[in-house]
């Protein structure tokens, strides 16, 4: 659906992408177009040059497949990313338990559903649904009917109505107690929290002023709401805790969430409860109810200065069939919201009795506080594509330790003794970035020596060298020596050829469970070096092979938790290499890595590691 709006104005019959593009811009003009219609903007004098080009896109698109594919990779390599992002995980487990996964709100998108879009699915899109009996017209500017009228003949009299489905979706429900639903991030310091539920609340509902008011008061405005007063103001669980009522033709929703520190991730729970209670049995003072009033009436003032805003209600007003004076009238129902009204509206909306509460963070730190919150005190497991998930900590079974795992692990990869005697590794990997081919060299020798160099066009962006001793980075901006510290440890442990040869004696290891790692049963084990530095490290069950780490970098505010995963194990003079490496929280992309080349044994200088 999304894809189909913002593909439309990619190239018509008539015109180019680069020749819309020039032609907008050329006027000083904006186009947009979207799943939910096309919007334009020009100077008067210029409507006619717009409406030549937006009525052009609006008839006549050929979706050309180049810019497909575009779109598409595009949109898989951000769900990459998505699918390690904590807010986003929160949406799509939120979507799946308010709506249900048969719901189009339910719905989730992933690798599968995209790689299942197909162009011809594009054009089916805009040819059902592009229709004027499908559509609303808001012109905003200044002019009066009759040039209005002349142009909708001119630009729009020819076009052709057509059948258009109606669909009819079952009505989500309510939950009936309180569930909460959790899905793990490894090595989060933070959780997200979302406390939700779908209400009944379409737009133009007549509580919609008194409820927006009342939500104002509990989680809207910047730091005036109860609840960023107590969660951040006087606890300082979080910098913004909020809550929000959204209304929608089909189902609306309530929400209030908030990031939080995984230790105080209950008691910020019990703190949302706790508000959302206090709505209901305690009201609201006269003072509190005319700030909040006096705040939205400030913004409905300012909002009147965008002529989107004015377009929107506009068709709001049609589309809804709103009364003609429901946004003239708005600033005086407004004022005439009661404290009766108050309590009238927490009691329908506020819910804490029958909520999902949503948490996305490190379930070893987290999830076994969180059980008092749960009507039955279990939780349930959700990916980070809202798939429920059975989480069966039974099935750590005491047959197998945790060096037995990474035994296993080096004697998958070829054997303790073939490994090492592994002297040199040199390894060539190729990814793009931004559409650009970038290179990795990595040089590996006597498992004290470590050289690796990125470079793009032929170019070297980054050179990083660690010589046994000290270390250096340098790039284009020049470089850096590093005698000491985390980095420089890093870097030690990068020069380690196969280090898990050294985990039995240099690190603490404690076996967490067993969990699914793109469709692979997998050990989870637990890893801390001796400087307290941890991470989560993932082996197959069935191959031994190590899939996937999960480690954090930085410290404080940049602190950033890096995903790495490691598939298509290949061998290599006798030595299994994993070919396809992706790294997701590194950059602000993910890094999909391939292995071109990998060299054994072969001669390495000691040059090569020279820091000068």
């Amino acid at each position: 659906v999304s894809m189909a709006g913002d593909q439309m104005s990619n190239g018509t019959k008539n015109r180019t992408k680069a020749q819309i593009d020039e032609a907008i811009d050329f006027i000083g003009a904006s186009l947009n177009t979207s799943s939910g219609g096309i919007f334009g903007s020009s100077l008067t004098k210029h409507q006619g040059k717009l409406l030549d080009v937006m009525t052009d896109v609006l008839y006549n698109p050929i979706f050309p497949q180049a810019e497909f594919d575009k779109a598409k990779t595009q949109t898989l390599s951000g769900l990459a990313s998505a699918k390690t992002d904590p807010s986003a995980i929160g949406s799509n487990v939120s979507n799946i338990v308010n709506y249900g996964a048969n719901h189009p709100y339910g719905e989730v998108q992933t690798e599968e559903t995209v790689n299942n879009i197909t162009l011809d699915k594009v054009k089916e899109f805009y040819n059902t649904y592009y229709k004027p009996n499908n559509a609303y017209l808001i012109v905003v500017g200044d002019t009066n009917l009759k040039e209005v009228q002349d142009i909708v003949r001119k630009y729009f009299g020819n076009w052709k109505k057509g059948v258009v489905p109606s669909p009819k979706y079952e009505m989500p429900t309510s939950p009936t107690s309180t569930n909460v639903h959790f899905a793990n991030k490894d090595g989060a310091v933070q959780s997200v929290i979302r406390i939700t539920y779908p209400i009944e609340y379409q737009p133009g509902n007549p509580d919609a002023v008194p409820a927006s008011v009342m939500n104002s008061i509990l989680g809207g405005g910047i730091f005036s709401g109860r609840l960023m007063q107590n969660l951040r103001e006087d606890k300082a669980y979080t910098y913004g805790a909020r809550s929000q009522l959204s209304s929608d033709q089909l189902i609306g929703n309530f929400s209030a969430s908030a990031s939080v520190r995984n230790e105080v991730t209950d008691s910020s729970i019990t703190e949302f409860l706790y508000e959302m209670r206090k709505m209901v049995t305690d009201g609201v003072t006269a003072d509190d109810l005319q700030l909040a009033k006096n705040s939205l009436a400030g913004g409905f003032a300012r909002s009147l200065e965008s002529p989107q805003t004015i377009a929107r209600f506009a068709r709001n007003t049609y589309k809804y069939n709103l009364p003609k004076d429901y946004y003239n009238t708005y600033l005086s129902k407004l004022e005439a919201v009661s404290q009766a009204d108050f309590e009238a509206m927490a009691k329908k909306y506020i819910r804490p009795e029958n909520a999902n509460i949503i948490v996305v963070g490190s379930k070893d730190d987290v999830a076994d506080k969180l059980n008092q919150f749960d009507a039955d005190g279990k939780l349930d497991y959700y990916d980070a594509y809202g798939n429920k998930l059975v989480i069966d900590d039974s099935a750590m079974t005491g047959d197998i330790t945790v060096e037995e795992i990474v035994s296993n692990y080096i004697e998958a990869l070829g054997g303790k003794a073939k490994l090492m005697g592994v002297t040199s590794m040199k390894t060539v990997m190729v990814m793009n970035v931004m559409g650009q081919d970038a290179e990795t060299v990595m040089m590996q020798k006597g498992n004290n020596k470590m050289k690796m160099v990125m470079s793009m066009g032929g170019n070297v962006m980054q050179e990083t060298i660690y010589d046994g001793s000290i270390a250096a980075v340098g790039g284009m901006g020049g470089s850096q020596k590093i005698t000491e510290g985390p980095q420089l440890a890093s870097m030690k442990e990068q020069a380690q050829m196969f280090g898990h040869l050294k985990y039995p004696t240099e690190k603490t290891m404690e076996l967490k469970g067993i969990e699914d790692v793109n469709g692979e049963k997998a050990y989870k084990l637990s890893v801390v070096d001796k400087e307290g530095k941890k991470s989560t490290e993932y082996f197959s069950m069935s191959t031994g092979y190590l899939l996937k780490v999960v480690s954090t970098q930085g410290e404080g505010e940049q602190l950033q938790v890096v995903t790495t995963e490691l598939s298509e194990y290949k061998p290599v003079d006798g030595v299994m290499v994993a070919h396809k490496i992706d790294i997701i929280g590194a950059a602000p992309f993910p890094l999909n890595m391939k292995v071109t080349e990998v060299m054994v044994n072969k001669p390495m200088a000691d040059t090569e590691f020279l820091i000068k």
